[in-house]
């Protein structure tokens, strides 16, 4: 899962931090995908250490994570967001497949495009997916998950496949003091 601060929805909202400490308590992991979902490559030295910082501060209160990847919003970046993302830990990761939700996709249409997929039986499948979508989360979703481990795919994060840890650090999630606001 990555998490953004305030694209869909404000991190800081209830359903959106039990959401995030839900996929972290569940063993999923929690990555960054920056606070405003802006296209980082447009963005000074100063915005995007904002960009980085305040969802890792967001992890940090929700979840007790600092994520150690982040996935640019729509796979967009360029030297400086490379350097940026490097200097706070982070590693940039991209995906190899678009499910095509974002864009309008049917649930019907991006479970065809994945059964093609397996088909193919690529080594690695690394999808994009937005559980934003109702379809994507309860539709699609389910039905990769069931036909990847039907073609012998072991599902793992993305930490696990590269042999890095997910995170920086871990800690105990804080206290909301008032303060968490987007």
């Amino acid at each position: 899962m990555v998490a953004d601060g305030n694209n869909w929805d404000c991190i800081y909202n209830e359903d959106a931090r039990k959401r995030v400490k839900y996929a972290y308590d569940k063993g999923h992991q929690v990555a960054s995908h920056t606070w405003s979902h802006a296209h980082l490559p447009k963005l000074t030295w100063d915005q995007l250490h904002n960009e980085f910082w305040r969802v890792e501060q967001a992890l940090i209160r929700i979840a007790g994570t600092y994520p150690a990847f982040a996935r640019p919003p729509y796979g967009e970046y360029n030297d400086m967001v490379r350097e940026v993302a490097q200097m706070r830990g982070q590693t940039l990761v991209n995906w190899d497949f678009d499910s095509g939700d974002s864009i309008g996709k049917s649930a019907q249409d991006s479970m065809r495009t994945y059964n093609r997929l397996v088909q193919e039986h690529p080594d690695t499948i690394l999808a994009l997916n937005h559980e934003v979508y109702e379809e994507t989360a309860h539709v699609v979703l389910p039905h990769a998950i069931k036909i990847f481990q039907d073609a012998g795919y072991k599902l793992v994060t993305v930490a696990e496949c590269l042999g890095m840890p997910a995170y920086q650090n871990v800690s105990e999630p804080e206290i909301d003091d008032g303060s968490w606001t987007c």
